[in-house]
Formats: C-alpha cells, structure tokens, sequence
C-alpha cells in the first residue's frame, strides 16, 4: 500500500525541516509533496535539498486550501497524509498513530489533535478538534474533497462538513508532546494577528453556512 505526504508550507523556511525529516525516515511513506505557497523566503531551497520530495512551487500566495488541492493533483497513494509544515514535536509515532487506523481499522479518516504540547495549542484544539490541519485519509475521499468549496483556512470546516453529510467514518488520534508556531510568532503580534483574523473570517463563512 502506497501512502502520499503533502505539506503546504509559506514561508517556513526554519521550520519545515522538523516535519520533513520525520516523514523522510518514515518507510511506510512512499511520496512526499510540498507545496510551496508563494512563499518569500527560502522555503522552496530547503525543500531542494530532500531529493525524493515533490516540490510544487505556487507562483503566488493562494491560501492553504488551494494549496492542498493542488497537492492532492500529484497524489497517487492509497493513503493521504496531511500534515502542517510548522510542527514542532513530530515524530513516528505521530505519524503511524494516525496511519494505523486506515491501514488495520475500517476508518476512512483520522483527525490529529494536540495533546501534552504546548498549552495555547492544547485548548484551541480541546474547543475546536475539527479545524486541526494534521489529517490522513483513504484515496477513495481524495476527488470529492478536491471538489469541496474551500477557501484559505475554511479548509478544515469544509472536511469536517464533508465527513458529517457523507457519515464518513473517522476517528481522533491523540498527538501526544506536539505543537506548531502560532502566527503571531511567527509574524509578530500585529501581523499575527491580521493573519487569525482572516483565518477566523475564513472558518467563519463555513459556521454560517
């Protein structure tokens, strides 16, 4: 069974090796996609230097969204694996915790969520579980979610939607001692904070639907 990676990443050019290298080491992954959203920084020169990663290099910032989808066009796995370039934490366990449901369980589904990490991403995903962005499921999915009407961060909101009209079956894997960079972090706070707004903008058209 052939199992695909894609990791949309802008500008995390420090950060995207902690989840590539994991991945890397990983027997069961089979393709390793990285889409680099427009990225300003050296992202994509990062990525070079793993010779067995697609890179699919968006020529401008489209959003998380349309990143993914454009992953999901290069994917020939029987499994899918969607995983954030910010991770801090990741290791095998992670991964094959949210693999192992699909390969030996008759899920279609896993939803990664933050445990024993860092507080902040604790609570935001104990308060919301359906807007994590580490997911892996069965190929057979793969079209319709290509087909999801999704913008920037409302990604997460539109397959959980997906999951609750089609009755897919889909089960929570606890991510114990992980985390990711916020944006205000990662941005500092001002910027930050324009970024969580438009993501908030982006889940809330999907709430209100």
């Amino acid at each position: 069974m052939e199992i695909s990676a894609i990791i949309p990443a802008y500008n995390e050019e420090t950060r995207i090796r902690n989840v590539l290298e994991p991945l890397s080491k990983y027997s069961l992954i089979t393709d390793i996609i990285v889409v680099d959203d427009g990225s300003e920084d050296n992202t994509s020169l990062i990525v070079s230097e793993y010779d067995h990663v697609n890179l699919i290099k968006l020529s401008q910032n489209r959003g998380k969204a349309q990143a993914i989808k454009e992953g999901l066009s290069y994917c020939t796995g029987d499994i899918i694996l969607l995983l954030d370039a910010d991770l801090i934490g990741l290791n095998s366990k992670h991964i094959e915790s949210m693999l192992a449901p699909l390969l030996y369980d008759n899920i279609e589904m896993t939803v990664g969520i933050f445990q024993s990490g860092r507080l902040i991403t604790d609570l935001a995903q104990k308060v919301a579980p359906n807007l994590s962005g580490q997911r892996a499921f069965k190929n057979t999915l793969q079209e319709d979610i290509k087909k999801l009407n999704m913008s920037g961060y409302g990604i997460e909101i539109a397959i959980s939607q997906y999951i609750k009209n089609n009755k897919i079956k889909y089960q929570q894997v606890f991510l114990k001692d992980i985390s990711h960079v916020m944006k205000e972090e990662k941005l500092g706070f001002s910027k930050g904070m324009v970024w969580r707004l438009k993501m908030y903008k982006d889940i809330l058209k999907y709430w209100m639907n």
